[in-house]
């Protein structure tokens, strides 16, 4: 494995797919993404090369023999096909949450990958800021009263991003690496057509029973921002803990933590864990859409 090097191939060069052009042309200096070497990009828009990067056909990456990864990094929309091409062409892949846009979905292509052998990792930089690492660090130990998790942000385009149990799945991965296994107690989700404006409220209980709270609010010129609201036995946290800024690029950490994957290198424990988190948080999205889509039906 020392002298292993792993072909990929970047699927999608929007923000991320940019992103990770660049992260894989410039590994981290003895990490683990020193195994991985870039043989091009596949985009439905024609660019040529970007950098040093050629553009290559879907076809030619799922054929070559000199590609062992994908990174898909195509709209929400497109997860789930896409990462079934790779798999069954017997390809690992790292794909940006949203895996897919509903539970079952996940649940059939993560056996997949376990059939073939394959990694499938979920990219979750939201669990690799520095500020998230300070507020996991002040909330370890401490009992929940109740809390709340308030996330804005602009308009997105539902066509191409899910639902937002789904598009805002990385909202849902924190409350859970924080405070555990939850269960929907109820979800809404308001809608102004006319104003572009959403918001989507699910309530949740945590295993000793204690209201979590999380809302997810969309609309033109909304900054984005999370707000917290965090209450404990000893008092409450309503401010993000300060955090120094990385030194190591968020995308560049994930990108080592498929590396080590690929070459063996993580344990079987950290490996279900985060499946499992993975997959419940994507059950516990299916439910929450469930919720808020179920009132329609009546009305109907």
């Amino acid at each position: 494995q020392i002298n292993k090097m792993f072909g990929t191939v970047v699927v999608g060069v929007g923000i991320a797919g940019l992103a990770r052009i660049r992260d894989l042309m410039n590994p981290m200096p003895s990490s683990p993404s020193e195994h991985l070497k870039l043989f091009g990009f596949v985009s439905r828009r024609s660019f040529g090369n970007i950098n040093e990067a050629k553009q290559i056909s879907l076809e030619d990456a799922l054929r070559s023999k000199d590609i062992h990864a994908a990174f898909i990094s195509t709209e929400n929309r497109s997860h789930e096909e896409t990462i079934r091409m790779f798999l069954e062409a017997g390809k690992h892949v790292l794909v940006e949450y949203p895996m897919a846009l509903s539970a079952k979905a996940a649940h059939e292509l993560w056996e997949m990958a376990e059939q073939k052998g394959k990694v499938l990792h979920v990219e979750h930089i939201e669990l690799l800021t520095e500020e998230y690492k300070q507020l996991k660090k002040e909330v370890a130990g401490k009992d929940l009263v109740k809390g709340t998790l308030h996330f804005t942000g602009s308009v997105l385009d539902e066509n191409k991003t899910g639902f937002p149990a789904f598009s805002g799945i990385a909202r849902l991965t924190w409350l859970i690496d924080l405070f555990g296994d939850l269960t929907v107690t109820s979800a809404t989700r308001e809608k102004q057509k006319d104003k572009n404006y959403s918001r989507m409220t699910v309530h949740f209980q945590t295993a000793n029973k204690k209201p979590l709270t999380w809302i997810e609010e969309r609309g033109p010129g909304m900054r984005r921002e999370k707000k917290i609201n965090f209450c404990f036995t000893s008092g409450c946290l309503e401010n993000f803990p300060q955090a120094p800024r990385s030194a190591v690029g968020l995308f560049m950490q994930d990108q080592n933590l498929f590396a080590k994957k690929l070459l063996g290198q993580v344990s079987k424990e950290e490996l279900a864990a985060e499946k499992w988190r993975i997959l419940r948080c994507l059950d516990l999205a299916d439910v929450i859409q469930q919720h808020c889509e179920q009132p329609e039906k009546i009305c109907s």
